[in-house]
Formats: C-alpha cells, structure tokens, sequence
C-alpha cells in the first residue's frame, strides 16, 4: 500500500529542474571515492493484525523483527563517462513469532508454518554516467508508477534489471527501464514473483514549479501492459495557505497468457483513477479524494512490484481497487512544528467504497479508518531517530476482500537511520 504518491513525483520534477544547464552532473564529479555514500538504516517493526471474526481460520497474526539494510553508493569516476558500482545488502532477524501468529509478511515461513530465525539478502549493480543521464545495471529500488519496490514490512523489495534516468532538459526526467526478477519484502528468491519480462517508458516534466505532469508505459510478459498519467497542480494562496489538486489514471489490459485474471476468468481491461485535492492552512491540512475502478477486473499489480498503485484510496490495509468499485475519502494532518514541537506529526483518514463486484456480490462494500502518529529526533546523537504508530480498522460487507471481514492492524515502528559515509 502506498500513500500520497504524488510527493514522490514532486522529488523526481525536483530532481530534474536541479540540474544547471551550463554545467551537467558527470562535469561537477569528484570522484569514485570523493562522492561515495554509505548508510545504514535499523527498522524494528511490530506488526499485529487481528482477524476478529475469521470462523475457521487463523485468528490473530503477530510478530516482531529486527531489520538492517545497508547501502553504498559510490560516485562516478572523471570524465566523459563516469563509472561508478552500488550496493545493498540486507538483514532480518526474528524477535519474537510462533506458529499460530506467523504470516505477517515479516520473514519467510518454513515447511513446518514457522517464521525463519534470520533472512538476509543484497546485490550490487554498475552504473555509468553521461552528462545528467544514468545506466545502471543489476540489483536497484524503484519508485516508477507502473513499476514500484514495496518497503511497507521488515526489509524491501529489490529488483533487478537496467534503469536509464535522464535529466538532459530543464524540468524534464525520463525513464527506461527493463526488468528480468523481483525478490519479495519476505524472501530471499531473486525470482520470488516469477516475473519474466517487464519493460517501462516514461517521464515526468514540470511546467512551472507548480504544474507537473507524468505519463508512463510498461508491458509484463504473460500479464498486461499499463498505461499511467499523472496531473499535480500547487496553488498557492498566501504564505501559510494551499491547494493541491492530484490526478492518477491507470490504463490495464491482459496481455499474453492472461496468467492475471478478473474473478470471473475474465481478461483484465479497465481503468481506474482517482482524484483528491488537500488544502493547507498553517499546521493543518485537509484532504478529500475520490476513487473509481471501471471496466474487467481490478486493478492488478503486484508481478511489477508490490508498491506499484498511486491511486489515492490505496491505503494501510485496503487498495479499494476491486472491479467497479467506488471510493471516497477524507483526511486530516497535523504538523505540530507551529506548536513548538517539530518532528512530530498526526493522520487520520477514513476510506469507504461500494458497488465492487467480487465473488458472490456485485455490491460489496468496504471501510477503513487508520491513524498514523510519526516523531522524529531533530538534534543531539541520535538525531533522525524516529518512532512511529499506525492503526488500521477494516471492515467489509462480506468478508470477501481479505478473508476475513473485520481486522484491527497495529504496527509499532523504529527507525534509526546512520549515514556513515
């Protein structure tokens, strides 16, 4: 689940509109060593999800873990084009699990139902460097609309395949990209979805500082081709006051053996968007949105990496994204640096859809409620240090969304991020 995608969008027009037109990112490079990057994060994360009324199946799932992941970034070697290596290597350790609360996603689960001790996974890839546009070859996170690594449990996906990355003009970043396996959050199988061919083309430009647009392409062998566009428009009202508009359209249709079916054996053809506007004033900003899935089938993603929905209404437990369905929602943040205490921030939203055609209805109806509570160290040692609660209520009309039709989620989160180099 992912949310307020559009702020990754922005970094990526941000990271476009940086580069000086007199002189590109390989002219300024230091070095393979001068520019390197090493860094660490430490995430322990407690994960609860309780299936209250789940008649004949697992009732409750909880774990904890411990999870390290690390990586390096060197720079480019000088001149024309520069060469430079990335690497990632990753940890997970078990803290506290059992046999009737594994399943979490945590860590992967062993023959016998139980969540394994320890994980770990990594991998490096080469990258070269031409003026202000990058190949980089191998083992890489992604955050492309039609093509996303997931980091919402212990340590993230990682995907291997090439990249390009061009910001050759003024406000505008392309991509290309062609990918070969994905490894899952919870496992250590380079190939762990069975991806066998993923291809992406696309871009984002900015108009203004306070107009961009996206538009993306890809194909998945066996699955679908997606189209995606995205419209971000910043108005600005005085100078504690704004509107963000965000619109998301995603364009899906089987292709090839269809291995990825509507419920009814149907080939995949729909659209789905969704559109929300939040308004800012001070520490307070209010967010509306909407949502809206037509045509065969949901919304389907997962093969082409498990963060790969920016639509609004995806959210901490549910993507209300099921044939036909409708979502709105409404959300309320805080930030309580105007109140004397940065680093602290406050969510809540509530979600509800209707008119889903799932197995045995073409009504369901679905609701969520999450709050989120976020505090971030600003200064002393361990400055970066954070601490954070996410709750999530879900009901359903029926159950059948998430085999169960009530689960209360807790996740208790700690991050402490190290930049060493």
């Amino acid at each position: 689940m992912r949310v307020m995608k559009w702020s990754m969008i922005a970094l990526a027009v941000s990271a476009g509109t940086s580069q000086l037109a007199m002189a590109s990112a390989q002219d300024e490079s230091k070095g393979f060593i001068e520019d390197s990057k090493l860094s660490v994060k430490t995430r322990m994360l407690y994960f609860s999800r309780d299936f209250r009324n789940n008649e004949g199946g697992q009732s409750r799932r909880e774990e904890t873990g411990l999870g390290f992941v690390g990586t390096f970034e060197s720079g480019f070697t000088q001149g024309t084009v520069g060469v430079g290596v990335d690497a990632i290597g990753m940890l997970g350790l078990k803290l506290d699990s059992g046999k009737g609360r594994a399943g979490t996603g945590l860590f992967p689960t062993g023959s016998d139902g139980r969540s394994q001790d320890d994980y770990s996974k990594g991998g490096g890839a080469v990258k070269f460097r031409i003026s202000d546009t990058v190949l980089k070859v191998g083992d890489q996170f992604t955050a492309l609309p039609v093509f996303a690594t997931d980091d919402s449990r212990l340590l993230p996906e990682i995907a291997q395949g090439t990249l390009i990355t061009s910001n050759e003009i003024e406000g505008l970043t392309l991509h290309a990209g062609h990918f070969t396996s994905l490894t899952a959050q919870e496992q250590t199988n380079r190939d762990s979805f069975g991806l066998k061919e993923a291809n992406v083309v696309g871009g984002t430009y900015a108009f203004t500082d306070n107009l961009s647009t996206s538009l993306y392409y890809s194909k998945v062998e066996d699955y679908w081709r997606k189209y995606y566009a995205n419209v971000n428009w910043a108005l600005p009202i005085s100078d504690n006051q704004g509107l963000v508009f965000d619109f998301n359209i995603y364009d899906t249709k089987s292709e090839g053996s269809a291995e990825y079916r509507a419920f009814d054996g149907d080939k995949l053809d729909n659209r789905a968007f969704s559109l929300s506007g939040a308004y800012n004033i001070g520490a307070h900003t209010f967010t509306l949105a909407y949502q809206k899935v037509t045509g065969d089938g949901d919304y389907g993603y997962g093969i082409d990496g498990g963060g790969t929905i920016f639509l609004a209404n995806s959210v901490a437990r549910s993507d209300f994204n099921a044939e036909d369905e409708k979502s709105w929602q409404a959300r309320y943040d805080l930030n309580f640096a105007e109140y004397g205490i940065p680093g602290l921030t406050f969510m809540t939203r509530y979600v509800r859809g209707s008119d889903a055609n799932v197995a045995g209805t073409s009504n369901g109806k679905e609701w969520e409620r999450d709050v989120d509570i976020k505090y971030v160290l600003q200064e002393g040692p361990a400055k970066d240090l954070s601490f954070r609660v996410r709750q999530a209520t879900y009901r359903s009309s029926d159950g059948v969304y998430y085999d169960s039709p009530s689960i209360d989620e807790l996740r208790l989160i700690v991050e402490y991020p190290l930049s060493i180099l």
